[in-house]
């Protein structure tokens, strides 16, 4: 059974939810407590779902830790911060999406489907870049990248269809399970970070590529 850590200290946010994700058929396990929740994750787990504002040790600091200690498990942020900085600091700390209170049931259930969704790619060799579907690591000219599950899969497209422009209404349908209509913000971030990510490490011009008003394409020199 699939288990999810929803790490919340807000009961009334805390017990719906769990009570939402068990319908789902998941095996959940509900912790308040930064320190707690991260011990937990640990230990192994599939999805976390993790509030920012935990005591003992905030949100950010849990995925830090978790990232740092070699954890790949997806991680859905709950966050009522609406700055835009918190968002990329957030996903720079290594979560995968991120949800704003309040919230829509639907939504975060949908997000949460999206994270566990595994893909069905073989991993991808060329000479400069290795994508490995079973152990979701990448490795770009021998050095392996630090990406978040939602950059994994945003490459993964990507390079699918290299030489290709995918467009943003495709991207948001892959990535995040569901049609979308109105801003792509949460696209361009994800998109920014990784493109920082590749840059870095090819040290090189962008791989990433924009094509104003229908989406992006990754352009490899192999």
């Amino acid at each position: 059974m699939t288990r999810v850590l929803l790490a919340e200290d807000d009961e009334a946010i805390a017990d719906p939810l769990a009570r939402a994700l068990r319908r789902e058929g998941y095996d959940v396990e509900v912790r308040g407590d930064g320190q707690e929740a991260l011990e937990v994750a640990l230990q192994g787990v599939d999805l976390v779902v993790l509030d920012l504002g935990l005591p003992t040790m905030d949100g950010l600091d849990v995925c830090r830790r978790l990232r740092a200690a070699g954890s790949a498990v997806p991680v859905l942020i709950l966050t009522a911060r609406t700055d835009e900085v918190d968002t990329v600091v957030g996903l720079d700390a290594g979560a995968d999406d991120y949800v704003r209170k309040p919230f829509r049931l639907a939504e975060l259930l949908a997000r949460a489907r999206a994270l566990l969704r595994r893909g069905l790619m073989e991993p991808e060799v060329t000479s400069s870049l290795l994508i490995d579907q079973e152990s979701r690591r990448v490795f770009l000219r021998g050095q392996e990248l630090a990406l978040t599950g939602k950059e994994y899969a945003l490459l993964g497209v990507l390079y699918r269809e290299r030489g290709k422009v995918v467009s943003r209404e495709q991207l948001m349908h892959e990535i995040w399970d569901t049609e979308w209509y109105g801003s792509t913000k949460t696209l361009d971030v994800h998109i920014s970070v990784l493109r920082r990510k590749l840059d870095e490490s090819a040290d090189a011009g962008k791989m990433i590529a924009t094509v104003r008003g229908v989406g992006f394409r990754l352009d490899l020199d192999d």
